[in-house]
């Protein structure tokens, strides 16, 4: 079969490999799309995976072709999404069924062979079946929305009516603004620093009162003047600076969730630290995504939002590449040489 290994930094190599076998509690699954990651450019370009050489990506969907001992057959020819966090199981976390948080976990993509391919084998543990009505692209693309729910769902027990902000509208900003606004959030602030990001907002149905671009407004004046102050930030950039606005524009009481991963080390001035103090704020971090099998998780939210058609992934794809230009994809992000979202390769 065809695949993309990273053999070390800028070392990507599309290559033919032997087929994988799955083993005790796997399938094996042909590929039917693959979504681009914004941290598979910062492995491929920057970091290096946890080991070498290595299948990268990590959301994706297919269909079960085999599978390995201990699987039940039931799984044969059904379409899938897949869970990329493996978890040890025995771990603290784990035993709460917290796996997300998990102290010793394996990850598809990163720690063990992944999407990129034409065949790869995944635990059925990991496995959440398709309806009929959800697409292989949208399947693929069920690893990012349930990022953005498990964020979404630190707003839990504020007022509909709560001023909150979402700063950063990639992909995982974009998801959860949808999710926000499907939630029935009334009010809701974007900002972004793209004309195309915008058009997106807009499209989701942000007011174009609530949207800020940070290129050209104040960002902690913009809130201010605009939502009176923020109940809840959503940081989806990793920046610091982004960090400090969503400190400063925070009601007393108010939250900030950290979504985005960072992209250098975060610090705080001392008077920005006296605002949490003084506010009283809370600072929550949050990660990866909640996936137990129980109808309540995640990724079950997500599979429900798709079957109503209420939550449209597929809108944000704004690039379709084939296996073989899989590098193509992966600079076009680096580089940002012409506007994306959602870059998905299919097999």
């Amino acid at each position: 079969m065809k695949a993309w290994k990273l053999y070390g930094i800028n070392d990507l190599r599309f290559e033919e490999t032997g087929m994988p076998s799955p083993g005790e509690g796997q399938v094996l699954l042909k590929v039917k799309a693959a979504g681009i990651c914004g941290s598979d450019i910062q492995r491929v370009f920057e970091t290096g995976a946890h080991r070498h050489p290595l299948v990268i990506g990590h959301e994706f969907s297919g269909v079960v072709e085999a599978a390995g001992s201990g699987v039940d057959e039931n799984w044969l020819q059904r379409r899938v999404g897949v869970f990329p966090l493996i978890p040890c199981g025995k771990c603290a976390p784990c035993e709460q069924r917290k796996y997300e948080m998990c102290r010793s976990y394996d990850y598809l993509g990163s720690r063990s062979d992944g999407g990129f391919a034409e065949y790869v084998t995944v635990p059925a543990g990991n496995l959440i079946e398709l309806p009929e009505t959800v697409s292989f692209e949208e399947a693929a693309m069920l690893e990012p929305m349930a990022v953005a729910v498990h964020a979404m769902r630190h707003a839990a027990g504020l007022s509909r009516s709560a001023a909150a902000a979402i700063c950063g509208f990639g992909t995982i900003g974009a998801l959860l603004a949808a999710f926000l606004l499907e939630a029935g959030y009334e009010n809701l602030y974007v900002v972004g620093n793209k004309e195309f990001q915008k058009k997106r907002a807009l499209a989701l149905g942000i007011a174009p009162e609530h949207y800020c671009d940070s290129r050209r407004q104040d960002v902690r004046a913009w809130l201010q003047e605009h939502a009176g102050g923020t109940d809840i930030f959503f940081e989806c950039t990793g920046r610091n600076q982004v960090l400090n606005w969503g400190i400063e524009s925070a009601r007393p009481s108010g939250r900030i969730i950290l979504v985005g991963n960072p992209l250098s080390d975060m610090t705080l001035a001392r008077d920005i630290y006296w605002k949490i103090l003084r506010n009283q704020l809370t600072l929550a971090g949050t990660w990866n995504s909640s996936f137990t099998g129980e109808d309540r998780d995640d990724w079950h939210y997500a599979v429900k939002r798709l079957q109503t058609r209420n939550v449209a992934p597929a809108e944000l794809i704004t690039h379709r590449l084939p296996l073989e230009r899989l590098r193509e994809g992966l600079l076009l992000m680096k580089e940002k040489k012409e506007d994306y979202c959602k870059i998905m390769v299919i097999p």
